[in-house]
Parts: C-alpha cells; structure tokens; sequence
C-alpha cells in the first residue's frame, strides 16, 4: 500500500491543501493521504499551538474518506523535520510519497538531508502550468536519486493561510477559501482576533 503524506503547519488548513489531496488521490498510484501537522515548525514562527492546528486539520479533512489526519509530529519532541517524518513514514506507512509544492522543491537540497529523504521516500512535486521546470531540472540534476522524484500536475488555488489570517484579523470573511468546518472552528475558537 502506497501512502502521500501532506505536512505542513496548517494554520489554518485552506481550499487549496484539500485540493492538493485530491489531486494526489487522483494522480498517484496511492491508497490514501495521510495529513501531517508539524509540531515544532523549524523555519518559522508559529502562533496557534499544535493541538489547535491538528483539530483545524481534522476539520479540513473530515468529508475525505482516503485522507487522515496523524499526531506523530505532535507526539514527538524537538523540530519537525521532513527527513525524520521519512524515517517513521517508511517504518509505519510502507512506501511514502511526500507532497510538496514547486516552490518548496526548488529549496529541496537546503533540506536535512535531502539525500536520505529520497532514499526513505519519493517526492512529488505539484508542478503548476507555468512552472519554472528549469529551476526545478536545476535541483533534479544534482539529486543521487532524481528517479524518486515525479511530478503532480496541479493548478493551485489562489489562497494562503496568511491571506486567510489577515482576513480573519480585519474582520473579513474567509467562506470558500477554508473548509465550512473550519470556518466554524475558527470562529467557535476566536482564532486569529487581535
């Protein structure tokens, strides 16, 4: 059974991660989607805390019968790091296929241990029309294993969590860029208010 996991801090989770999702379903020769939000994000500041995060993801995702949602990165100490996420993914899940974006493949071989990732999983990388394919060939060529890495095709929706932040911040609607149940929750919990 092939599994694609999709990290991320999802704070809050959007249209567009859900859309991601399918798409892998539809794409990739899977089984299902596991959804994993980072605990301890390593490259950025993160407000909303984790438990909150995983609920808002739990909400994202609850109309999606071949998505999950994981605690692992929640119940583990320390930075979430997409190479130790492989480690338990290959042991746990089988074959791992890592979602990432294009823009976040372009950065691949600052990663830790970007070599070992692709030796515990394979990427795929959501490549939208327009892409740059020579920034991402430029990263591809310098891989041991460019072999592990494949493309999704996906358009992307025009929506950010930290458009939909600032939204909630000003007192903006968010309907159609999150998931009903999420909007509910974000309310319910007076997330994102000054």
């Amino acid at each position: 059974m092939s599994v694609a996991l999709l990290g991320g801090t999802f704070d809050p989770p959007h249209v567009g991660h859900v859309a991601l999702a399918r798409a892998a379903l539809a794409e990739l020769p899977i089984d299902r989607v596991v959804v994993v939000p980072l605990g301890e994000a390593p490259h950025k500041a993160v407000e909303t805390d984790a438990e909150t995060r995983l609920r808002l993801a739990e909400a994202a995702f609850a109309d999606e019968p071949r998505v999950e949602v994981s605690r692992h990165e929640l119940e583990r100490p320390g930075p979430s790091y997409t190479v130790d996420t492989a480690r338990w993914a290959a042991g746990e899940l089988g074959d791992p296929i890592f979602l990432v974006g294009a823009d976040e493949f372009a950065d691949f071989l600052t990663w830790r241990e970007p070599e070992t990732i692709l030796e515990l999983a394979r990427v795929a990388v959501a490549v939208r029309p327009g892409s740059d394919a020579a920034r991402l060939d430029r990263v591809r060529t310098r891989l041991a294993r460019p072999d592990r890495v494949v493309e999704l095709p996906f358009t992307p929706l025009d929506v950010s969590s930290t458009e939909i932040r600032e939204r909630v911040a000003n007192g903006e609607p968010i309907d159609g860029l999150v998931p009903p149940a999420v909007a509910r929750l974000v309310a319910e919990l007076r997330l994102y208010r000054p």
